[in-house]
């Protein structure tokens, strides 16, 4: 039997959103545009998002064949992965009954890092009639820009650092570990793995509070998205709590890649680097590993 796929952009969209501020970023922004949205929020992760603002369908990581049957039902076609998601064990995942003719497939997805579970799951939804879509091509507003966004402007030294950073994640892109590491004199305080990028900052602290690391302050929080990666998901991404993050961490700025990142309430973001000193560096998309 022949899957019809719709046009894109055509219909509602389906979100599967994990935690964080994206996800309802994302859902009002594209429905400003003048598009419906139908919230799919993960339990164990989601949790806290005023999902009831949208149409939506609560369900837990692994229930591919409920959110296909609903999806369907609603008429989506385009589907957006966003937010913070603990990955889980597949032991612990609340496959279904349907769910068994998938179940090889999801599990082989699981056999990798990050970017080839999403890249697994992808396909797997795509051979099913639905496309994926980034969540910067249903919002491209959320991409951060290039250059400096605020007062803060970066040193010679803090310029320095970033480009030690980016080599680092470059040079790290094939093992699929994390898309963020924090660089100071050219020497690496800290590298993002399964903690996520707030806990990292939370460890810099730590550190520093410690004695571990002997300035008092200064440093760069360099994010790039890993060299090939799928960046219809899972997009290196900043908001405010990463400046407060970073703040706490003694940190000078935040690095990105233009184009290639994810800004959470940029607004906000901004306000809050202004007021801590923090720069936020936006470098031009071929920085990116």
């Amino acid at each position: 039997m022949s899957v019809v796929v719709a046009a894109p952009q055509d219909g509602p969209l389906a979100m599967i959103c994990g935690g964080g501020s994206l996800p309802m970023a994302v859902a009002d922004l594209v429905r400003a545009r003048g598009r419906e949205v139908v919230l799919f929020p993960l339990v164990g992760a989601a949790e806290g998002l005023p999902v009831e603002r949208y149409r939506h369908h609560w369900i837990y990581i692994g229930q591919i064949s409920k959110f296909m049957r609903l999806a369907r039902a609603a008429g989506c076609r385009d589907v957006v992965f966003i937010g913070a998601v603990i990955r889980p064990s597949p032991w612990h995942t609340r496959f279904q009954l349907r769910d068994l003719l998938l179940l090889p497939r999801a599990l082989k997805a699981f056999r990798g890092g990050d970017d080839h579970l999403l890249s697994g799951m992808a396909r797997l939804l795509e051979d099913e009639g639905f496309t994926l879509r980034g969540a910067h091509e249903v919002a491209p507003q959320i991409l951060a820009p290039e250059g400096v966004m605020g007062a803060a402007q970066p040193g010679e030294a803090d310029r320095t650092d970033t480009a030690f950073g980016m080599a680092y994640l470059d040079a790290a892109s094939p093992y699929d570990i994390g898309q963020a590491v924090v660089v100071a004199n050219r020497h690496i305080l800290a590298v993002e793995a399964v903690e996520g990028t707030d806990q990292m900052l939370t460890r810099v602290a730590e550190l520093r509070s410690n004695g571990r690391i002997r300035a008092a302050k200064g440093g760069v929080l360099v994010k790039a998205p890993k060299r090939g990666q799928d960046r219809r998901f899972d997009l290196p991404s900043i908001g405010p709590q990463t400046v407060e993050g970073a703040a706490r961490a003694g940190l000078a700025g935040i690095a990105v890649v233009g184009g290639a990142t994810v800004v959470a309430e940029a607004d906000t973001l901004v306000a809050n680097a202004d007021r801590a000193g923090i720069f936020i560096l936006g470098l031009p998309p071929g920085s990116s590993p």
